[in-house]
């Protein structure tokens, strides 16, 4: 295994790792609105009583939505093909630019490895759109700045 290899299977652990962190922090508040929902259940009626059901609903209801989306992030990360070389811009690639470095996977953010910056973004992101069909000496803008593209792996 190459260094670029290496470089890349370092940057699908993280992403992976930080899908799975979200997912769980996700599915622990979910656990303690449900929790939250049955002592308000147990507690006095009326207006209060209800309003507090009602919430916690609309938390659970929003836990829900994240929970979908954490989930798609795992998915994502899990068809994603880790050891995929390619000389155009794609889903898993690693891109080189003059002002930057771009995994794409997901949304993850910025990701340091060996010293070095790299930022985990999705297809969807305004950076993936722009950066998807590219190869290895195009120049795009992105930010009202020229960037040009070193490589591409």
């Amino acid at each position: 295994m190459d260094n670029i290899d290496l470089l890349k299977c370092k940057l699908y652990d993280q992403c992976l790792e930080y899908a799975k962190n979200k997912l769980q922090v996700i599915s622990s508040a979910m656990k303690e609105a449900r929790d939250s929902a049955n002592e308000d259940s147990k507690s006095s009626a009326g207006d209060k009583h209800e309003t507090g059901r009602s919430m916690a609903q609309l938390e659970q209801e929003k836990l829900s939505f994240q929970m979908m989306e954490a989930e798609k992030l795992v998915q994502t990360m899990n068809h994603l093909e880790r050891g995929r070389s390619s000389s155009i811009a794609s889903s898993g690639s690693l891109v080189f630019t003059d002002e930057g470095n771009y995994y794409i996977s997901i949304s993850a953010g910025k990701i340091a490895i060996d010293g070095e910056t790299y930022f985990a973004v999705s297809l969807q992101s305004p950076i993936g759109l722009i950066l998807a069909g590219l190869k290895a000496g195009d120049t795009f803008k992105f930010n009202g700045r020229t960037l040009s593209i070193k490589k591409i792996s």
